[in-house]
């Protein structure tokens, strides 16, 4: 049980972090480059990844889309938690879990239960509710399309992941490492258009703060894979306790820490969305 509370640390923290960008006037991308960076050379260095094993025949057009999503959902993510708050950005990124359970019913054709059915609709009830907020003018539509964004986008992600696991000539953990170092070149590109274009400066400050997200946000995968791996015979048990670790210690955060505020609507979203997690994760549980 130690590996999933690091692992909602660390995710949590990876929110903490972008949060607190806009103050120290941090620029995302310089800090996601190296954060990829760093995700690398831990993930080179922890699971002895082998990119010579990788053939003409490994799924390198998923690596390229995962690639290019990557930095461009962090960018989102960034802006999410600095319109909207740590609570609802966690929430959008938590529930982004209905994309790949759509993708397996209407893509891979498996069977869904009754109570997975419930558990999609208390969901989707939950989204709206938990982002719903009282605000004059247009801005109000402009603050949803953040968390739509990382709602999609880490969905997409989860279903690219999925199908990369499912390649099986090649370890998870050296498919990792190569969408790793593509994210890292991809992100590489966009900070040298933008340095050479005077768009930014590249500056100590976002480096520092990019070998801190990636520390993190590779200590996130690291114990969210050892979780697995110490409870491979209930690994519900895993998915349960890090979706629902990462809502309650996030809406903590955001609530005590940055002192966000939220309607009641709100709080009975937040209450949903812990109710639709529960409701999956029974649906996959009795599936087995």
């Amino acid at each position: 049980m130690i590996y999933i509370i690091l692992s909602v640390c660390c995710s949590v923290t990876v929110a903490v972090l972008l949060k607190l960008a806009k103050r120290y006037r941090i620029s995302i991308i310089q800090a996601v480059t190296v954060n990829y960076l760093t995700a690398l050379i831990l993930c080179f260095l922890f699971f002895n990844s082998d990119i010579k094993l990788a053939g003409y025949s490994a799924p390198w057009s998923i690596y390229s889309g995962l690639a290019v999503l990557l930095p461009t959902i962090f960018l989102f993510l960034a802006a999410s938690v600095k319109k909207l708050g740590i609570v609802k950005t966690d929430i959008a990124q938590r529930l982004s879990l209905f994309i790949p359970i759509l993708a397996a019913y209407f893509i891979f054709k498996e069977d869904f239960s009754q109570l997975k059915f419930i558990g999609l609709g208390v969901g989707f009830t939950a989204i709206v509710l938990t982002f719903f907020r009282k605000t004059e003018g247009s801005s109000n539509l402009n603050d949803w399309l953040y968390p739509i964004m990382v709602f999609l986008g880490f969905g997409i992600i989860d279903v690219l992941f999925k199908q990369v696991a499912l390649y099986k000539e090649l370890p998870y953990t050296t498919s990792l490492f190569i969408v790793f170092c593509l994210a890292f070149l991809v992100s590489l590109i966009i900070v040298s258009i933008m340095v050479i274009t005077k768009k930014t400066k590249l500056q100590l400050v976002n480096i520092g703060c990019g070998l801190i997200l990636g520390l993190f946000n590779f200590g996130n995968i690291l114990f969210y894979l050892k979780a697995h791996k110490a409870l491979s015979s209930n690994p519900s048990t895993v998915f349960a306790a890090m979706n629902l670790g990462v809502i309650v210690v996030g809406t903590l955060v955001g609530i005590f820490v940055f002192k966000e505020k939220l309607s009641k609507l709100n709080y009975f979203g937040i209450a949903l969305a812990i109710c639709a997690v529960i409701l999956i994760t029974l649906s996959q549980l009795n599936a087995i």
